[in-house]
């Protein structure tokens, strides 16, 4: 995801959107654990994803 189209999403969209990426990153830690992970590169790109959502999550909330 692009940090252009993360900053156009409303506030709902910014939490259902970290809610499934939270869940898509349990779900590959689970992967890891059981050996079954066929992604290793989503782990990283998951985590700054997680990390851009919240950032804007701050900024707009900074904002009003």
């Amino acid at each position: 995801m692009k940090i252009e189209e993360i900053r156009g999403f409303t506030p709902d969209q910014l939490t259902d959107g970290l809610a499934n990426l939270k869940k898509e990153q349990f779900n590959l830690r689970f992967q890891a654990a059981t050996g079954q992970m066929e992604k290793s590169h989503r782990v990283g790109e998951l985590r700054k994803d997680i990390a851009r959502i919240k950032t804007v999550m701050r900024q707009k909330k900074a904002q009003g």
